[in-house]
Formats: C-alpha cells, structure tokens, sequence
C-alpha cells in the first residue's frame, strides 16, 4: 500500500499519500538456538571420547568456547603466547580491535593442558613451530572456522544431538544463556560476550524466560492437564 500510494502521487491520481506515515512492518529478531547443559555435557564426551592429538585438540575447543564465549574467530585468532602460564583469563581482541578478559574454568585449563601435550601433532611436516594455538597442516597453517563446523557436528551425532542444531556460535549463545540462568548480571554477561550495546544482550534474557516458562509448564504439577472425569 505504501509503495501504491508513492505511485499514485507520483502519476498525480492523488494529492496527498494517506500512507506515508504507515510505518513498515518490522521482523521479529529470532531467539538464539542453543544447547542445554546435559546436552552440553554429552557434547564434551563425544569430543574427548576421540582417541589422540585429535581428540585433545576438540575437546579443548569445545570446552574454550563453551567456558569464554569466544566467538570462533576469537579462538582461532588466539596466539599460542595468550595461553603461556596456564592463565585463568585470555585477552582476546574482538571487534573493532577491543580487547577483552575471557574467563577459562578448571575444565578448560585441563583440557588446554592436555591438547598443549599432544599439539605437535598438529605441525605440517618439518615446522618445528607455529604461532597460533590452534595450527593445522593446512596451506593456511592454523585450523579453519570450516574444519570446527565439520568437528562439532561429528561430535554433536556421536552424542546422540542433531548436527544441525550444534555450531560454534550455539555455544556462545549456551554460555550467556547459562551464566543468566545462573544469576548473573546481563552487565556482566554483554562484557565477557565483547557486546557493544546492552540491546545486543538483553536477547538471552528472553531465552532465559522462555526456558523457564517452558520448565514450569512442563514440570510444575498444577500445570499437568487433568483427567477427563467419568
């Protein structure tokens, strides 16, 4: 309608546009998809699961970014110098160059522990060295954003979970929708996830309400439907 009206006025059929101040219908922004903790759980055993540097090397991927919410970028940006010490935080440069703290927990220092052991393996042949965390025998020289999608969904079938709804960026959203389940301050949570703007943020606290709408009528035992009488 409104574009019919900009035409008529413009073919002179009328004299004024009636609907030049009908606003256009904005989409809704979809909510985040995500993994729940058992489902996140069962992930992490499917990635260590695997036998050698390989495993060690996935499974230290699954427990970084679900434990920072990195986006995968981030990760695979991370110099080998950001993990020397075995540190509690990474500095990671985010968008528009900003650098940011993000959290490792105990499990994921042991799980980058045990893949620093084995990451040689990683080396293309006759490289005595690399500086990225995550190198490859690529032409690159470090593990592609491509090669993670295809590990995770691997992974992601071998516990049972639907490929399709399992990414990297599924695990960010799993971590804030997490920490804000948990009591944690959206604050907080836009500055461990690099957000600008709050507004970018406030997304996960209606996950998070949903899922406890979602819990309570599911589980509370007055929202059960009652028996048909007789």
């Amino acid at each position: 309608m409104r574009q019919f009206y900009r035409f008529a006025l413009g073919e002179g059929w009328v004299g004024a546009d009636p609907a030049r101040r009908v606003e256009a219908p904005r989409r809704g922004r979809p909510l985040p998809k995500l993994l729940s903790r058992t489902e996140i759980e069962a992930l992490l055993a499917a990635a260590s699961a695997r036998d050698g540097a390989d495993g060690a090397r996935l499974a230290c991927v699954v427990e970084t970014l679900y434990a920072s919410g990195l986006r995968i970028s981030e990760l695979l940006s991370l110099p080998l110098s950001a993990v020397a010490r075995d540190p509690a935080y990474l500095i990671v440069r985010g968008k528009g160059g900003k650098e940011r703290l993000a959290p490792l927990n105990a499990s994921a220092r042991a799980a980058l522990a045990a893949y620093l052991a084995l990451r040689p393996a990683h080396l293309r042949r006759g490289q005595a060295s690399s500086p990225w965390l995550f190198p490859s025998r690529a032409a690159s020289g470090r593990l592609s954003a491509a090669r993670v999608w295809q590990l995770l969904r691997e992974a992601a079938g071998a516990a049972g979970i639907d490929p399709a709804r399992v990414s990297p960026h599924v695990l960010r959203h799993s971590f804030a929708t997490h920490l804000l389940e948990g009591g944690a301050d959206l604050r907080a949570v836009q500055t461990l996830l690099g957000h600008a703007d709050i507004a970018t943020t406030q997304i996960y606290t209606h996950v998070a309400s949903e899922r406890l709408r979602e819990t309570v009528l599911t589980r509370h035992p007055l929202a059960k439907p009652a028996k048909a009488a007789g």
